[in-house]
């Protein structure tokens, strides 16, 4: 079983973030479980990323192509549960944009790996959507709420 504390947990994900502004391959597939996955708002092209490479494939190419950078602004670990919350900013620097939102991580247990990100953005929901949740999440089998209360 992996040391879980809270500091380890901010320490994995300031890794991966730096592995991200590095568009370092190897760094980021070791930051990840071979079949992590990473789940995004509507509205990008194949989402969410399923695997370890295609996350980092996926990062690298944001770097290489859209010049971008990430920053953490806050960081929220569990003392109770494998999991941690950030705020972050996505600089897109050839654009001259930013977008900022929020991740909620999931860690492996054996390994101390992130198994899951889902990503929240600080932007209007889709108009066209009746609800407005991740792509392909199972939100039944995690007994999150179907309808109003």
């Amino acid at each position: 079983m992996a040391d879980l504390s809270p500091a380890r947990m901010e320490a994995a994900i300031r890794r991966y973030f730096d592995a991200c502004n590095a568009a370092d391959y190897d760094a980021l597939v070791a930051c990840f479980t071979p079949d992590a996955v990473h789940y995004f708002p509507p509205g990008l092209p194949a989402i969410p990323w399923r695997g370890s490479d295609t996350i980092a494939r996926k990062w690298i190419w944001c770097v290489e192509n859209l010049g971008s950078r990430w920053t953490i602004e806050k960081v929220l670990c569990s003392s109770t549960a494998p999991e941690a919350v950030i705020e972050w900013t996505h600089w897109k620097t050839r654009s001259g944009t930013a977008l900022r939102g929020d991740e909620w991580y999931v860690f492996d247990d054996a390994t101390g790996r992130i198994r899951e990100i889902r990503a929240y953005y600080a932007s209007a929901a889709d108009p066209a959507l009746a609800i407005s949740e991740w792509p392909q999440f199972d939100y039944a089998g995690r007994g999150y709420h179907l309808t109003s209360i």
